[in-house]
């Protein structure tokens, strides 16, 4: 059972707890108070191509006022989690249906060395949900959280517990609470919409009626932008995530505005334009000044990404004759190719742990998606599957990529790990979903 306290204690390695502005989240956080061990971090390698998974329960939540029963709800909030949980790729979630659900049972001989059990009540028109992670092994609590705020926050109190449960697991937080942004046909025309990582809560960006293209998170999260012809021109806008009613104007210059890269600063980008001829690269302000031409190689210049640091841009040219991936030094301005592997490589994503470079490369007339040392040491194909794999962008986490994978004339959302495995696709909404861009942390 949970301790009968409310007090805002914590554990010995857990962070300082943070006060959420009310009207911004509607969200109480309180942290339970239990002296126990601080949990080992499981020891494994999570890109090993050899990883383990390990096996936790997650039984259904149980309604406080009827301990003996399970109710919709409690259902739906274990099944939410444990998908979350499942979704980081290292653990795997016993279903709850083959031990009937229930929170009394003998997780060792289910083979589970974690149990996760969660409770909810009505107090005062509040939703407060309580969760605490076990150890199997050594029976004891290791981690222990209580949620209270508005019903609508529901979704955000379980998927924060598991990107803490991430956390305490792995020493970095999970990526339950991010997005994914992409393009989709499904009304007839491409538009930009946003989803969550589990493939929930779907929201339409952009409203245009015209082709709209190449969403771009800000570095906070709280802005998107995106080229968009409705006006007859592929301009950049900029819009802010908390609405979507109202966009801006960054750059209308005659020609591509096209996929700007946000320098981790968030004050600059590096953006294509086309407005002096063949398309290159430049730096340009968030009111769209121009502060520097970056490019002036004859051919195109397109696809920048940041390195996490800022210090270094990655950029496809076909200066060469084809395109590949080039990187520039933005102190010294020199340039370096780095891919040599196959004749046309391109849209680079630079992993925020700056260690490797995803891109999309042609292999047999088939794109896949690669990585490359930044200094163009050891490509390695990570995609095996049949299709064109394409628009490779990084989890925050640097342990997964989603790209876009067209396949018999349809186009789905997928992921996979940064060690190959796990291709899946991630969610379908039947409308030719490409142009994916995972969103980096918000929280």
């Amino acid at each position: 059972m949970f301790p009968a306290t409310n007090e805002n204690l914590r554990d010995p390695e857990a962070s300082p707890m943070k006060k959420f502005p009310v009207l911004l989240f509607c969200l109480v956080l309180n942290l339970l108070a239990w002296s126990v061990p601080a949990l080992a971090r499981i020891d494994i390698d999570i890109t090993s191509a050899e990883l383990r998974k390990v096996p936790v329960a997650v039984p259904y939540f149980v309604n406080s006022t009827t301990p003996g029963s399970t109710d919709a709800r409690g259902t739906a909030m274990a099944d939410l989690l444990g998908r979350a949980l499942a979704f980081h790729g290292f653990l795997s979630v016993i279903p709850a249906r083959t031990y009937g659900g229930g929170q009394k049972n003998d997780w060792v001989g289910l083979g589970a060395e974690f149990a996760v059990l969660g409770k909810y009540s009505i107090e005062g028109g509040s939703l407060v949900v309580e969760i605490r992670l076990n150890d199997i092994t050594t029976g004891r609590m290791i981690l222990g959280r209580r949620y209270k705020g508005t019903f609508d926050k529901e979704r955000t109190m379980i998927l924060k517990f598991c990107d803490e449960v991430i956390e305490k697991m792995t020493g970095e937080k999970g990526v339950s609470q991010t997005s994914i942004a992409f393009v989709s046909e499904k009304k007839g025309i491409k538009e930009i919409y946003l989803v969550d990582v589990l493939g929930d809560d779907l929201r339409q960006i952009t409203r245009h009626h015209k082709l709209a293209v190449s969403p771009r998170f800000t570095p906070d999260g709280k802005f998107l932008s995106y080229t968009s012809y409705h006006r007859g021109n592929p301009n950049l806008y900029l819009t802010e995530l908390s609405q979507d009613k109202v966009t801006r104007p960054i750059s209308r210059r005659a020609g591509l505005n096209m996929a700007p890269a946000w320098k981790p600063d968030g004050r600059t980008m590096a953006i294509t334009l086309s407005t002096e001829g063949d398309p290159d690269l430049y730096l340009m302000d968030r009111q769209g000044q121009i502060l520097e031409r970056l490019t002036r190689e004859e051919g195109i210049n397109v696809s920048p990404s940041w390195s996490p640091d800022g210090s270094r841009l990655a950029f496809v040219s076909d200066r060469s004759g084809s395109p590949q991936i080039y990187v520039m030094n933005m102190k010294t301005r020199a340039v370096k190719r780095i891919t040599y592997l196959g004749n046309y490589n391109t849209t680079p994503a630079w992993s925020p742990k700056g260690d490797l470079i995803a891109y999309s490369g042609n292999y047999e007339n088939q794109y896949q998606i690669y990585v490359i040392d930044p200094d163009g040491l050891r490509p390695t194909r990570l995609t095996q599957s049949f299709g064109d794999h394409e628009s490779p962008s990084w989890s925050p986490d640097g342990r997964q990529i989603v790209f876009s994978r067209k396949r018999n004339d349809e186009r789905k959302i997928c992921t996979v790990f940064r060690n190959g495995a796990g291709e899946r696709v991630l969610f379908d909404w039947g409308g030719q979903e490409s142009m994916p861009q995972w969103s980096p942390r918000t929280d």
